[in-house]
């Protein structure tokens, strides 16, 4: 598994070049919109189009006649497309909901060819030919750029141009690799191997913004509060309705922004935390498809909550030697995990709490979904290596760390210190 990090970045753009990235936003949109239109089939998802070359071979003349844009833009318009449609393939294969990809966002891909790197400023292609624009970085050091963009041991890989409609500001997000002194990609233990592994299970909701399978709860109490804080602060400005008004709505826009960032990142490093101080090889979370159906009552900031911190464990794991993975979610808050039990049921959750109607178990429900998550894991990649003739494993031991002990397939385990 690679090392890799991103780099938020904001651009001080001249009022001259803002039109130029906008047209050139739109006809990147335009692109992705139309591999969309060629790849996708409605009636059969095996005449749905998922590989890049094919597409590319199909549409890339075409659409440079019909844009103005360069040539890497135009491949990772394509590119984005063709991932898009595939991710939504393998959901109709497993019988998901899903749809054709559109593209309605802005944003722009950009690879090493079409993005230039200068310590503090950048040169874009656009539309009508290269820009420049200039970084602007916090005064604290060192900043994620100078760590990861402008240093020798990561590698640029690509980065995505954003626009903030409420703010009129720019942002470009780059993607880097860590490399060694040859220039190779740097590894780490990835979890499909062999040997035994211990598992941090973890459970994201509403109530609690995420819960291990340790049984460490991050509650969403706080979150919550200062979210309401920052809406209602919101709406009093709203009301007045000034310029004086709009000026500090924008800069309260960009002070929510910041904390919210900077409260997901702090959970995210205490997640791994747990994960290094409880010799966890791997954390694992359920996959965030369909998460507005599974919660219909989480808001808008609980969901970007969920995808924000799994995106910042992601790169912030491997480089303490902790893989991450995720599972399907299936019933793992109507499961139960008691020994020897695992009924299902969906009258065993009230609310916050588990009661296994088949064994009598009492749990935080929760608690009882994190360590589902972990034993969920635990039976794939039982599975997965006893069904593989090359594995030379029969038994992909794994423990699953709960409160006290370890939870494996024979039991549970308590650990000497409890």
């Amino acid at each position: 598994m690679e090392v890799r990090r991103a780099a938020p970045v904001k651009l001080v753009v001249p009022d001259e070049y803002c039109d130029d990235l906008h047209e050139t936003a739109d006809q990147f949109l335009y692109c992705a919109n139309e591999a969309s239109d060629y790849c996708w089939d409605n009636t059969d998802y095996e005449d749905c189009v998922t590989s890049n070359v094919t597409a590319r071979d199909a549409l890339y003349d075409r659409l440079r006649e019909e844009t103005d844009l360069t040539a890497n833009l135009v491949q990772e318009a394509i590119r984005r497309a063709v991932h898009a449609v595939d991710s939504g393939v393998d959901r109709w294969k497993k019988g998901k909901r899903t749809n054709k990809p559109e593209f309605t966002s802005w944003s722009v891909v950009y690879d090493k060819r079409s993005a230039t790197f200068y310590r503090n400023k950048i040169s874009l292609s656009t539309v009508n030919g290269r820009i420049e624009c200039d970084f602007e970085l916090p005064a604290d050091s060192p900043t994620p750029y100078e760590e990861y963009v402008l240093s020798d041991n990561y590698e640029f890989r690509t980065s995505t141009l954003q626009y903030d409609q409420a703010t009129d500001e720019f942002y470009f997000h780059v993607k880097t690799r860590k490399i060694d002194d040859e220039g190779e990609a740097v590894e780490v233990e990835d979890s499909d191997d062999t040997g035994h592994q211990t598992v941090l299970g973890i459970d994201l909701g509403v109530n609690s913004l995420a819960v291990s399978s340790t049984g460490t709860f991050w509650s969403g109490d706080e979150y919550d509060h200062w979210i309401h804080e920052f809406e209602k602060r919101r709406a009093e400005m709203q009301q007045r309705g000034t310029q004086a008004a709009h000026n500090a709505l924008l800069r309260l826009g960009k002070r929510e922004r910041a904390w919210r960032k900077q409260y997901i990142h702090t959970v995210a490093n205490e997640l791994v935390d747990e994960a290094v101080t409880h010799d966890c090889d791997v954390i694992v979370f359920e996959e965030l498809t369909d998460i507005r159906e599974r919660l219909p009552h989480a808001d808008w900031h609980h969901i970007w909550a969920f995808r924000r911190l799994v995106e910042y464990v992601e790169y912030k794991a491997p480089e303490r030697g902790v893989a991450v993975e995720q599972v399907e979610p299936d019933h793992t808050s109507q499961r139960c995990s008691h020994t020897d039990c695992g009924f299902t049921h969906e009258d065993n959750r009230d609310g916050e709490q588990f009661r296994c109607l088949k064994c009598g178990y009492e749990i935080n429900a929760d608690y009882n979904g994190a360590k589902n998550v972990g034993l969920r894991y635990m039976r794939r990649r039982q599975h997965r290596l006893r069904s593989s003739p090359t594995s030379g494993s029969a038994d992909a031991p794994v423990d699953v760390r709960v409160n006290g002990g370890m939870l494996n397939g024979d039991g549970y385990r308590p650990t000497a210190d409890s």
